[in-house]
């Protein structure tokens, strides 16, 4: 029996955040758990120019919109009819179709946790009830196969779970739902959708385990849902079925991680969303059990991933056949997939690997990421989405308001309001500082609240202050991320690299004095009796940098990307209109200046320099004439119209080694 034990309403916690201590229903905790717990994002109260306007956005046009979007294309009429309300056959697209229903459940749950909206919230609670009553009385919830048992989806079997592991969804949806009901159990106290997770959750582990059923969920991500469960519940096996669900995957494909058992792969293949997702799984089961073998599988997968696989803005996924990983350095612009959801399963990933291993190397891929792949899945006007991220562009790619396989807006629907919760985390009195934006936090840190208020323009300017009030003097080893990209450092591999030395160093202060510091695994550590009103200053250069390829990466040979701060830039038309972007070169020795515009795409930060377009004369000779080049931060891009877009530029007299 499970003993309710706690006041609802006073828990409050992320998409991410299920790592952090809970009691929900046991007073019982977790035997392991990550060595580095996470700040709820609810304690980080986000006020700045970037991303505050972006959360609000999500919950005023993102969330409506794909809500009003589930009812246009029948995601939610299909729930209707399985529960009887109305009759019709199964109206969208795909078996998945249901799971873009949880995910908006679930970010509109985390939206009301810090901005409550009781219409919004109403429909939520209607909609759920929907879902309960389309769920069978054993707890089968999959409304394609409710709906009419005798007419299924090609991909589904005539046998309940039987094609999961090709392309029926019946886990996957599940694994949203889990998701999506930890997240409104702990936003609102109400148990409508947790316990209707409940009920499907004992379904599963009657139907699947050791002597009973053994398939593999063909697109993962129950593993994760599962765990949460574990964490709210307190029910062990919970945890058993997501272990068994990655224990059992062997005999199958790359295409989705099932070639061999999962503690035997080092390379990451196949479909990148359901990797990421898996190794996701991975770090949380290897954090709740102690079985280090997980871990050092997805170590050497992530290695192999940001040695040969990764794109410069942080997208990972490079062929549309599979929407995932092909040969290494395989890495085309026009080409590429760098799916959104992609984006965020990968952000996902590595958080947990900063988890397990608290090295800032993760956290230096996640920045990338989400600055740039991340962001350019969504419009600056939060009501149009791209699928994939290229990083070339002749005019053809346009973002779409929403697709019939719809997987990426509502993903971005459920994990922007999120990013707060990215900012801190903390390891008995160690407290890490991981992201920059404005912001005030309360941290219970070791049994004593801290507040930390950061004041900065980031990513526009690289000055951030840190204001401390631990309430009384406290000891507080201070952890500030020192990004790879202030250090030289474009990756923690050699698949990109700055092609010169920066010399600017990063400077810290305390209370206007410089200090000396300890670098340790990318943070300085200030270790110190902390007063109240303390400041501590940190500088971080922004000059513009030159990046340049791997020489196996055979597009990008002869060309220079550019990054100012977390920022990858590219070339767009409209700022460049009297040339091709392709026919530009940038020179050897450009000089870039820099300037904000407050006008321009909600405002920016541009980079300028000088170029040479070539061409033809009417007479067919070769020509050269000199340009005044324009570049914009890569997340922006397609916001004015479809045209041409370049993340790499060619360089004139740059040596090919």
């Amino acid at each position: 029996m499970i003993k309710v034990s706690i006041v609802y309403s006073t828990l409050t916690l992320s998409f991410f955040t299920f790592f952090a201590t809970v009691l929900a229903f046991s007073q019982q905790q977790p035997l392991k758990d990550y060595p580095i717990q996470p700040v709820n994002f609810t304690k980080v109260v986000v006020n700045d120019h970037f991303w505050a306007p972006r959360l609000a956005l999500n919950q005023k046009v993102t969330i409506p919109i794909a809500l009003d979007q589930c009812y246009k294309t029948g995601r939610i009429e299909n729930f209707k009819i399985a529960a009887k309300l109305t009759t019709g056959k199964f109206q969208s697209e795909y078996p998945f179709d249901d799971s873009d229903v949880f995910k908006i459940i679930e970010g509109a749950s985390y939206s009301l946790q810090t901005h409550p909206d009781k219409q919004l919230e109403g429909r939520i609670d209607s909609i759920i009830q929907y879902i309960a009553m389309a769920q069978e009385p054993d707890g089968y919830l999959y409304t394609n196969r409710t709906i009419d048992s005798l007419h299924l989806h090609p991909w589904v079997g005539k046998k309940r779970w039987e094609k999961d592991p090709e392309l029926s969804h019946e886990l996957y949806n599940l694994g949203h739902l889990y998701e999506a009901a930890y997240a409104h159990f702990l936003a609102t106290g109400k148990r409508s959708l947790l316990d209707i997770s409940i009920k499907s959750a004992n379904l599963v582990d009657h139907d699947f385990g050791l002597g009973k059923l053994s398939y593999y969920p063909g697109h993962q991500v129950i593993e994760m849902g599962l765990a949460k469960l574990y964490r709210i519940t307190g029910e062990e096996r919970y945890l058993r079925l997501a272990k068994f669900f990655l224990d059992c995957r062997k005999g199958g494909e790359e295409y989705n991680q099932a070639h061999k058992p999962v503690v035997d792969q080092d390379k990451i293949v196949g479909h990148a969303v359901r990797a990421t997702y898996m190794y996701a799984g991975m770090a949380d089961v290897s954090a709740l059990t102690g079985d280090h073998s997980y871990q050092k599988a997805i170590d050497q997968i992530w290695n192999d991933l940001i040695e040969t696989k990764y794109y410069v803005t942080g997208g990972i996924g490079s062929a549309g056949t599979n929407e995932g990983f092909a040969d290494p350095y395989f890495l085309p612009n026009h080409s590429a997939y760098c799916e959104t959801c992609a984006s965020i399963s990968n952000v996902l990933w590595n958080y947990r690997m900063f988890l397990l291993e608290g090295d800032a190397k993760y956290y230096d891929v996640l920045e990338r990421t989400l600055y740039n792949a991340l962001l350019s899945g969504i419009s600056l006007s939060a009501d149009r989405f791209f699928y994939p991220n290229p990083l070339e562009s002749h005019g053809e790619h346009k973002r779409k308001e929403w697709f019939g396989c719809a997987c990426c807006p509502s993903n971005v629907c459920r994990f922007i309001p999120s990013v707060p919760g990215y900012v801190y985390a903390h390891k008995r009195d160690s407290l890490y500082v991981n992201l920059y934006m404005n912001n005030v936090a309360k941290i219970d840190l070791d049994g004593e609240e801290v507040i930390l208020e950061q004041v900065t323009d980031y990513p526009w300017s690289g000055k951030i202050t840190l204001k401390i009030h631990p309430g009384k003097t406290k000891k507080i080893n201070l952890m500030v991320r020192i990004p790879g990209w202030a250090r030289n450092q474009a990756l923690p591999t050699d698949l990109y690299r700055f092609k010169t030395t920066d010399n600017e160093k990063v400077t810290i202060a305390l209370n206007g004095k410089k200090v000396a510091y300890q670098l340790k695994n990318g943070y300085a550590i200030v270790s110190r009796e902390w007063k109240k009103g303390d400041q501590l200053m940190v500088d971080l250069p922004m000059p513009v940098r030159e990046l340049l390829a791997h020489p196996n990466i055979k597009d990008d040979i002869g060309k220079v990307a550019l990054q100012r701060g977390p920022l990858v830039y590219c070339l767009e038309w409209p700022d460049n209109k009297d040339f091709k972007i392709p026919e530009l070169s940038l020179n050897d020795k450009s000089s870039y200046q820099t300037e904000f515009l407050p006008a321009l795409l909600n405002g920016v930060t541009v980079i300028r320099t000088a170029g040479n377009s070539t061409g033809k004369s009417q007479e067919g000779k070769a020509t050269t004439a000199a340009k005044a080049v324009t570049a914009i931060p890569y997340y922006s891009w397609a916001n004015r119209g479809a045209g041409e877009m370049s993340v790499w530029v060619k360089i004139a007299a740059l040596p090919i080694n």
